[in-house]
């Protein structure tokens, strides 16, 4: 099995975990866990499809959608009047169930604010899962040092030279087909993850100018962007440590 194969199966898998004891996907599923890239990119789209479906659970219909549809299948032109074949009762239900599930693919397509959710999984998923934190060079070293002092309040600009970091050893991960920093420090004893990505590689991702904190099973997690970068934060000690500081 190539990867291309174990991508077209794995696209199938449903993100909480129910078909894990599915034969179907147990060879794509090997191929993900012994292939980096591909492990990378699985990782990424099961994230993505939680997002996604967390956004379609909120989502309800309106109160009698479906008894009007079916009203509409009922209904009964008087004798002696032909009507159009696009105004049959039948096709006038179907048309606007088509269009309810038109708009709310258009409310939920991957655009800017699943993008964005999509990021903030991605740093969830590398900060709790990977052995490989850490990084090395002055520049690293300079903004660890910056982001452990008191005084400074993140959810804004940071000191941060995107190329000068990639450049020096600052450790680099990619989401997306580009690249994005991630920074570890320590503030009043807790350790935190830094993500930093260019908004010019990423135009689709959006984040809020002042930070945006989502809780995930104990772990905290902010957002926020600058007029260049777009920055998550990984708190694994809860929300209170990660609002100190902002």
């Amino acid at each position: 099995m190539n990867n291309v194969e174990a991508k077209f199966i794995l696209q199938g898998y449903r993100p909480d975990g129910s078909d894990a004891a599915d034969a179907t996907f147990s060879a794509a599923l090997e191929q993900a866990r012994v292939d980096p890239a591909l492990g990378d990119w699985f990782a990424r789209e099961q994230a993505f499809d939680r997002a996604m479906c967390a956004k379609l659970d909120q989502v309800r219909p309106p109160a009698g959608l479906r008894e009007a549809i079916l009203a509409g299948g009922r209904v009964t032109e008087p004798a002696g009047h032909r009507r159009a074949w696009w105004q049959h009762p039948a096709l006038l239900a179907m048309a606007a169930s088509v269009a309810l599930l038109l708009g709310v693919g258009v409310a939920f397509w991957p655009k800017q604010a699943d993008a964005s959710a999509g990021l903030t999984e991605f740093a969830l998923i590398d900060a709790l899962h990977s052995e490989t934190h850490g990084g090395h060079g002055d520049k690293t070293g300079e903004l660890q040092a910056a982001l452990s002092q008191p005084s400074t309040h993140l959810g804004g600009q940071l000191p941060v030279n995107f190329a000068e970091l990639r450049n020096a050893g600052c450790r680099t991960v990619r989401f997306n087909g580009h690249e994005v920093l991630e920074v570890c420090f320590k503030r009043d004893g807790a350790w935190f993850h830094c993500y930093i990505a260019q908004r010019a590689d990423f135009p689709a991702l959006v984040a809020a100018i002042a930070p945006s904190l989502v809780d995930r099973n104990g772990t905290s997690i902010a957002s926020w962007e600058d007029s260049s970068l777009l920055y998550v934060v990984v708190s694994k000690t809860g929300r209170s440590a990660l609002e100190k500081l902002l």
